[in-house]
């Protein structure tokens, strides 16, 4: 429920209260008259009106708190979005590649700066040794990195 739902809901129930409070303080004081032989100086109508008005009393705090919860602000949710950055592309030197090589960074600067060796392999038509040894070669030269994602690995390009 909302805030506001509830502080209606307890304004009501603090309404009732004053209503079941007044009905029985009437119905007290009617007792009272039939029963006490000292007429209106009868001690016990004080009684009645010390606690006709702390339950008065409570009735209206609970009557503000509902009047409160009517009035407050709403929460507000905070949302925080992460915004991504363009990273612009880098310029790589591709002199002193083999056609190969030179191959292996353009499908990884099309698609995105990553991929699995082994669709790289599949790509270019390589085994697994010449790929290996393709790597090794283009990690020295610092273009490239090998990430190991479990019996895969991923080419990432620098």
């Amino acid at each position: 429920m909302k805030n506001r739902n509830v502080g209606y809901l307890i304004v009501g129930i603090a309404v009732l209260m004053v209503v079941i409070i007044l009905i029985f303080n009437s119905a007290l004081k009617d007792i009272v008259g039939q029963t006490c032989e000292h007429g209106p100086t009868c001690e016990m109508y004080d009684t009645i009106t010390v606690q006709t008005n702390l339950s008065l009393a409570i009735a209206g705090l609970v009557f503000a708190i509902g009047l409160f919860l009517i009035f407050a602000k709403e929460s507000e949710k905070i949302i925080i979005q992460k915004v991504k950055q363009k990273i612009p592309k880098k310029t790589i030197n591709l002199s002193g590649l083999d056609a190969t090589e030179k191959k292996v960074v353009e499908i990884l600067q099309r698609e995105g700066g990553a991929f699995f060796q082994i669709s790289l392999m599949e790509e270019l038509g390589v085994g697994k040794v010449k790929m290996t040894r393709m790597m090794d070669k283009l990690e020295a030269k610092q273009l490239v990195e090998r990430k190991r994602r479990g019996m895969n690995n991923i080419i990432v390009l620098k």
